[in-house]
């Protein structure tokens, strides 16, 4: 569904990821986990061709993203692989002069060209499904963190997308809020949906993913089933990482 091949991601000297190869098949769910700094957030834009890049492959589905795609002539391809990968950001980024429902339908409308009401009967049934069918009339500055991030769920999954990308959706919210965000993700999970989840959570990459990947300086330092990771981390930078993560 996602391959990514021997990704470099260059910001002038520096080379903020070194070559990166992973790939996701239908269903799964990928953790990516490590320090600050490791590439993590940029990794996540590149698949989705918000960063171009300068060297490897991004494919998704038929579409191949290369160092050589370019926004203003391949945005056809560019809005094709949108379509197939949602984004939830750290940022809800939700448009505040619009209600929930209108933020919802936005782009399912002006995007596939959907029908108004179409759309509207879509967002219904996923505000319902995220637990916000009582606040489709409600503007984002009366809603909590939590509850502006479920519109941003809700937002992605209306476009129907083949997989998700979730850029620390819960970094921006407390201890409470956070918890239902990721017991709203490990229910997406359960359904099948694909995701690639950069991520604080240490619990949610132990008991829901199926693969945790470790991200440091550009490099997937060490990838495997979430049991062996944490139980038997073998890189060093693995072992400090989780170390660390369970003192805080």
């Amino acid at each position: 569904m996602i391959a990514v091949t021997g990704l470099v991601k260059k910001h002038g000297p520096d080379t903020i990821l070194k070559g990166i190869s992973l790939r996701v098949q239908k269903g799964e769910v990928h953790a990516v986990i490590g320090p600050s700094g490791g590439g993590k957030s940029t990794f996540l834009r590149c698949i989705n061709g918000l960063e171009q890049f300068q060297g490897g492959t991004v494919q998704v589905g038929e579409h191949v993203l290369t160092p050589a795609t370019d926004p203003r002539r391949d945005a056809r391809l560019l809005e094709a692989v949108r379509r197939k990968t949602g984004f939830v950001f750290q940022p809800f980024n939700l448009f505040p002069h619009l209600t929930v429902i209108e933020n919802v339908i936005e782009a399912p409308v002006h995007v596939l060209r959907m029908s108004r009401e179409q759309a509207i009967e879509r967002a219904r049934t996923l505000l319902d499904r995220v637990g916000l069918a009582a606040k489709q009339d409600a503007y984002p500055r009366s809603l909590s963190g939590g509850q502006q991030q479920r519109v941003a769920i809700a937002r992605a999954l209306v476009m129907e997308p083949e997989s998700i990308l979730f850029d620390e959706p819960t970094s921006a919210l407390d201890p409470i809020m956070a918890g239902e965000i990721l017991s709203l993700m490990a229910d997406l999970a359960k359904d099948g949906q694909t995701m690639i989840v950069v991520t604080h959570s240490m619990s949610f990459a132990r008991n829901v993913a199926g693969q945790v990947h470790v991200f440091a300086d550009g490099l997937d330092v060490e990838c495997g089933p979430p049991s062996r990771v944490f139980e038997e981390p073998q890189h060093p930078t693995t072992q400090a990482f989780l170390t660390k993560t369970a003192k805080d």
